[in-house]
């Protein structure tokens, strides 16, 4: 952002929030929306996540990066009921939250998109926004036999779901089926869907995987104004240039943990999180005992090729 342009609201509302915070893992924040503690994930012997405590400021921007199986995904599908921990507790605006199912935690106003996006290709734009609206009185098998019962409520959604579409652009496709709309476009959709349930707290799974460039400035703008609505935002995502973007804060995590947090300026240099994406000591240079012993392996290597190869080549009437 330029010196010269103006800081949004929510963004110098955030700022304000984070300054003065320890850049450390698990730092306790001024007002989090969002707390886990001890959560854990097994898969056989293989723990995917195991985050020891976590809290997301309400109000802001939250990036979760990591290399691929860092645990990201994972720990998403934890704390919104799509997969059960092994242990550990979260709770959502002081309500504990873990032991869930989805729709449970979705009502509460904790909602997610998917990194594949799961529009209802059959249906048309308009019914997989209503779709997204809480506690329809149509829905109950006995209360839709009678529709003046629940007609003006699916007025009241229609409209709120028109308002929604137009915010996103997608108004003009309200009446065409989902699954014929570009990938960018469905993301909009989701994203547009996931706000009919009123959330307080919306976590995106890599938004922009697979948005054609053309697109990804309007979701970005999307995003940020989610921000100014005064929503909480955490979201998993690769692209750092992104990630630089629209953060207030970012945590990162790898084998499951989480390794540091802080503003994107600082990640993007942290030497614990340069080391989880490239190795430890990847650009640090040999010592002499170091360079010796990889040349003394690399000639044994080549030593044992020639042997096998000549080995190879031999007939069995040469002994």
């Amino acid at each position: 952002m330029h010196a010269d342009e103006a800081v949004p609201p929510g963004k110098a509302k955030a700022m304000e929030a984070f300054a003065g915070l320890a850049h450390e893992p698990g730092v306790a924040k001024p007002d989090p929306i969002l707390v886990a503690d001890n959560v854990v994930r097994r898969f056989g012997g293989l723990t995917a996540v195991n985050v020891s405590h976590l809290e997301i400021q309400r109000g802001s921007i939250t990036a979760l990066i990591g290399p691929n199986g860092a645990g990201k995904t994972t720990f998403f599908n934890q704390l919104t009921g799509f997969d059960t921990a092994d242990s550990g507790e979260w709770r959502f605006n002081g309500k504990r939250m873990n032991g869930l199912p989805a729709y449970k935690i979705a009502r509460a106003g904790m909602v997610r998109t998917f990194q594949l996006t799961k529009a209802l290709s059959k249906l048309t734009v308009m019914e997989n926004m209503r779709l997204g609206a809480q506690q329809q009185s149509g829905e109950n098998f006995f209360t839709a036999l009678f529709p003046f019962l629940w007609r003006e409520q699916e007025e009241q959604i229609t409209e709120r779901a028109e308002e929604l579409l137009q915010r996103f652009k997608l108004d003009a496709k309200r009446d065409e089926f989902a699954g014929s709309l570009s990938g960018g476009q469905r993301k909009l959709l989701e994203m547009a869907r996931a706000l009919m349930v009123k959330p307080e707290l919306i976590m995106l799974d890599e938004p922009m995987a697979g948005v054609n460039p053309a697109l990804t400035q309007s979701l970005l703008g999307h995003v940020k104004d989610l921000r100014e609505q005064g929503l909480t935002v955490l979201f998993v995502e690769h692209d750092m240039d992104m990630v630089h973007d629209i953060s207030d804060w970012v945590v990162v995590m790898a084998q499951g943990a989480v390794i540091a947090e802080g503003p994107p300026d600082e990640i993007m240099s942290d030497e614990r999180v340069v080391d989880a994406y490239l190795g430890a000591h990847h650009d640090a240079p040999l010592s002499a005992e170091e360079a010796e012993k990889q040349l003394a392996e690399a000639e044994a290597e080549l030593e044992a090729a020639a042997t096998a190869d000549s080995t190879a080549r031999k007939e069995p009437g040469d002994e």
